[in-house]
């Protein structure tokens, strides 16, 4: 079989040490979901709170249940942002997201955090590249305008 292979940008960074995720900074598709995961976790979180109001308050295997199922939504949302090849119950360790931390935000949250300046760097750098490139044509029609006078 034979095989194309081209640069896509792709890099691969290891999150607290083992899992590896592999997703372009610099793609303004990733960049674009990425800004509207927050609305898509709120969600989540919005029908967990409401499925957990059913519960009784002493339904500790009910209120895990809907953790755990808050936790596959998320790490499915995760994988529709950054890539169907991302397995974030792999990168992150197993560890349930809606977890919370030592320093009282959830692991979402904590991971949301990292990730930000490194995709605010990627579509900055997009975008500057847009912008060079759109000034470049802009000079090449204005000499050919010139050349034709």
């Amino acid at each position: 079989m034979q095989q194309i292979n081209f640069d896509n940008g792709i890099q691969e960074f290891v999150v607290n040490g083992s899992g590896k995720l592999r997703f372009n900074p610099e793609d303004p598709n990733v960049y674009d979901r990425f800004l509207n995961v927050a609305d898509k976790l709120q969600e989540i979180e919005k029908t967990m709170e409401e499925k957990g109001k059913a519960l009784g308050e002493n339904d500790i295997a009910g209120s895990l249940r809907l953790l755990a199922e808050a936790d596959r939504q998320i790490k499915e949302t995760l994988s529709w942002v950054f890539g169907k090849d991302n397995d974030f119950d792999e990168i992150v360790g197993g560890v349930n997201l809606m977890t919370v931390t030592g320093n009282g935000e959830r692991v979402i949250t904590n991971l949301l955090s990292a990730l930000t300046p490194i995709l605010e760097k990627g579509a900055k750098k997009c975008a500057e590249q847009q912008i060079g490139d759109a000034v470049k044509q802009a000079q090449t029609n204005r000499a050919q305008r010139r050349a034709q006078k």
